[in-house]
């Protein structure tokens, strides 16, 4: 049972349905296989139903059922702000009625309310069930009834990097694999900023891999990934917040071809016609004052593909955020200012061009000879594409309101005859009169294992995050050259960097004792594989980094190497934020597992002046920081900091130079709610009695992990830290 169940997992190709599954359709490339579409929309008003829950995420079908992300509330209701959280909703597929909506929370993110709920869910044809990426780093499972199956939080975990710009990319299903892709920081070998994509197991949520093929990121992304496959094996191709398109093996992560092309993030998706990749971009160029390039890379790329390898391209076009189609040799993309181009995919030469309005983000759907595409204008099109021209067959004008067009930012999905549009205030249906058609969930193909030679070991789960004595089981798979699977193997296992034991099986169990991270090592012939581990201690938590080297970080914090050091002053040693680095003097980070509920932490914090300027510092429990602020000499605390409305703050006089000590408890209370109360004193002073600031949160965060928070233009500084259970 257990081979067959991995070459099912591992090696099939993925099942598609006529419904749509993820962003981009049944193949991830913008097309529908359906017949008989509808060439005419008419307006709202004929619409078979409207749902008034606007958002900016393409939905997606199945099994009779509308699956959409989206914000609770309008960011501009103030009312109702302290209560917005991100939301997925099930609708009925012919009637628009909701059927179900779970709610979750955003934390540990600069994302503003009107930038939330970016990603596309995805639906996995076997289960059925539903994932979600969230704003704010967190990746959920949820089941076809809406129960939650797992969850992860990313940042606290991997080390994501969320930001002002909210974008984020869809998971997307292969096998046994749900994954994403993000900018992180995290530890060991992927401390340092990276565009990395990460795997996890559909069914539990742990980490398969992570794969860094990145370089120096310059912005987070929601490019939409295709699996394809080539003559390197089946390959993940997706743009990163590198300025660069990169091919990995879907199986294994291991990198294939990269293509760098833009000195910013690369927004757009890429399609795959014959061995041509079409890839575009809107941004600076690496080597022309342009801005702008479309362009055909080689799918049997290896390495680092140069601009002289590429089959064609035309710089000078800005097409960034809208991703291509294609309809047989000829390929159809819009540009940022909403005009459709065509373009011979062979060559590149343009053969037709189409102005539908001034400003775009959404991706076109071809199906049935029909191309449906919106526009922030608030238009939505349907046109029908030939090779010298296109003929229009509806344009329609959204009613927007007196303060703006009604954008529609989401790409359609075309499902069951039927076409599915979320503009910022409704989602729309228009086509197929009567029921829906159920789909039956897909059964995984069976496909034979490889019988080349073994080329590398992939051992998982990786990332594991372990309490002392606490056991992982590891296994270790055998993949050939071009990432097919082979065989799960047994291995010779070995410890780096961790302590504990090993048993023949591949279970480890770290030592009793405090906090480690390091690597286990699994060898096979002349193959070696690792998964990586972090062994964090139970509460209580008493740190004053006097066990570490100066000059060091904790190796099993998330997010501190490069940002922060251990200094050592008059024979004591601290942690001081760095602030040699503009791009990374705001740090987050975590030495705990996120589970931890119910607790307080306090630690001593101290802040350097230079040019009248002071830099913040903070700590950080169960998902909400108190922070001192330099600047403007303030104490706040914080369930969602780009959230003002949800701060509570107060007036505090932080001196220079000065050590003072910080107290944070999060306690849970009935009914979802939870109490946070923070205070600070100088140390060497008596503890106030009282709290200085203090949230009821009527949508509390339940969990997480400790940590600190820094934004130093100057060094701030740490020490002191605890962390006990609340009494």
């Amino acid at each position: 049972m257990r081979v067959s169940t991995i070459l099912a997992l591992l090696l099939a190709p993925a099942a598609f349905t006529a419904d749509w599954l993820d962003y981009r359709g049944p193949n991830r490339d913008g097309l529908s296989p359906e017949k008989n579409l509808p060439e005419k929309w008419g307006g709202p008003e004929k619409a078979l139903w409207r749902a008034p829950y606007g958002g900016r995420s393409t939905p997606v079908v199945h099994n009779g059922r509308v699956y959409v992300l989206n914000p609770t509330h309008k960011h501009e209701d103030m009312k109702n702000r302290p209560l917005l959280q991100e939301r997925v909703m099930a609708l009925d597929a012919a009637t628009g009625k909701v059927l179900w909506e779970y709610k979750y929370n955003l934390f540990h993110s600069d994302v503003p309310a009107h930038r939330i709920a970016w990603s596309s869910p995805s639906v996995d044809a076997e289960t059925g069930n539903i994932y979600v990426f969230g704003a704010g780093g967190s990746l959920l499972a949820l089941s076809p009834a809406g129960k939650k199956l797992w969850d992860r939080s990313l940042v606290e975990d991997l080390g994501v990097v969320t930001t002002h710009g909210g974008r984020t990319t869809s998971p997307i299903l292969e096998a046994e694999k749900v994954i994403v892709s993000a900018i992180t920081t995290s530890w060991g070998e992927h401390a340092r900023a990276g565009h990395r994509f990460m795997a996890f197991d559909k069914k539990t949520g742990e980490t398969i891999y992570v794969s860094a093929p990145g370089g120096r990121p310059f912005d987070t992304t929601y490019s939409p990934p295709i699996i394809v496959d080539s003559p390197q094996g089946r390959l993940l191709i997706a743009g990163g917040g590198d300025g660069t398109v990169h091919a990995i093996r879907v199986n294994t992560g291991e990198p294939v071809w990269k293509f760098f092309m833009s000195k910013r993030g690369v927004n757009t998706g890429v399609v795959v016609a014959g061995s041509n990749v079409i890839v575009s971009h809107s941004e600076e160029n690496l080597d022309t004052s342009e801005m702008g390039l479309l362009a055909a890379v080689d799918l049997g790329s290896k390495g680092e593909v140069k601009k002289e390898q590429l089959r064609w391209s035309i710089p000078g076009v800005q097409m960034g955020f809208s991703s291509p189609v294609l309809s047989g040799d000829m390929l159809m993309q819009l540009d940022n200012g909403s005009n459709v181009f065509a373009y011979d995919v062979n060559t590149g030469k343009q053969l037709w061009k189409k102005n539908l309005g001034t400003i775009q983000k959404a991706s076109p759907v071809l199906g049935d000879g029909k191309l449906y595409v919106g526009n922030e204008n608030g238009k939505f099109a349907i046109l029908k594409p030939g090779k010298a021209d296109v003929e229009v067959l509806d344009i329609v004008q959204l009613p927007g309101t007196p303060e703006g067009p009604e954008e529609v930012t989401a790409s359609p999905a075309v499902s069951d005859g039927r076409v599915y549009v979320v503009s910022k205030e409704a989602v729309y249906c228009f086509g197929r009169k009567g029921p829906s058609t159920r789909s039956a969930l897909v059964k995984p193909a069976v496909v034979k294992p490889s019988t080349a030679p073994p080329a590398s070991v992939l051992v998982s789960p990786t990332d594991s995050i372990l309490r002392p004595g606490q056991s992982v089981q590891l296994r270790a798979r055998l993949f050939d050259a071009q990432g097919n699977f082979i065989r799960e193997e047994k291995a010779t296992w070995s410890l780096e960097r961790l302590k504990g034991e090993v048993t023949p099986d591949g279970k480890f169990t770290p030592a009793a004792g405090g906090a480690q991270a390091g690597l286990i090592k699994a060898t096979i012939g002349t193959l070696t594989g690792a998964a990586r581990a972090r062994v964090l201690p139970a509460l209580p938590i008493n740190e004053d980094f006097e066990a570490f080297p100066a000059k060091a970080a904790p190796m099993h914090w998330i997010n501190t190497f490069t940002k922060y050091e251990v200094r050592e002053v008059e024979g004591k040693k601290h942690l001081a934020k760095l602030a040699d680095n503009a791009a990374t003097k705001r740090a987050r980070s975590f030495f705990g597992m996120n589970s931890e509920h119910d607790y307080t932490i306090e630690g001593d914090v101290m802040g350097q002046e230079r040019r009248r300027q002071m830099g913040d510092a903070g700590i950080v429990a169960q998902r909400y920081q108190l922070v001192l602020f330099g600047n403007h000499q303030r104490l706040e605390l914080q369930p969602w900091q780009a959230e003002k409305e949800r701060t509570v703050a107060a007036k505090f006089p932080w001196k220079k130079d000065t050590w003072y000590r910080l107290k944070l408890r999060v306690e849970n209370l009935p009914d979802g709610q939870v109490k946070a109360q923070g205070k600070a004193w100088a140390v060497g002073e008596p503890e106030p009695a009282e709290w200085l600031v203090e949230r009821i949160d009527p949508i509390g965060n339940r969990q997480g992990s400790p940590g600190i928070y820094a934004d130093a233009p100057f060094e701030v500084h740490f020490d002191n830290l605890k962390v006990t259970s609340n009494q």
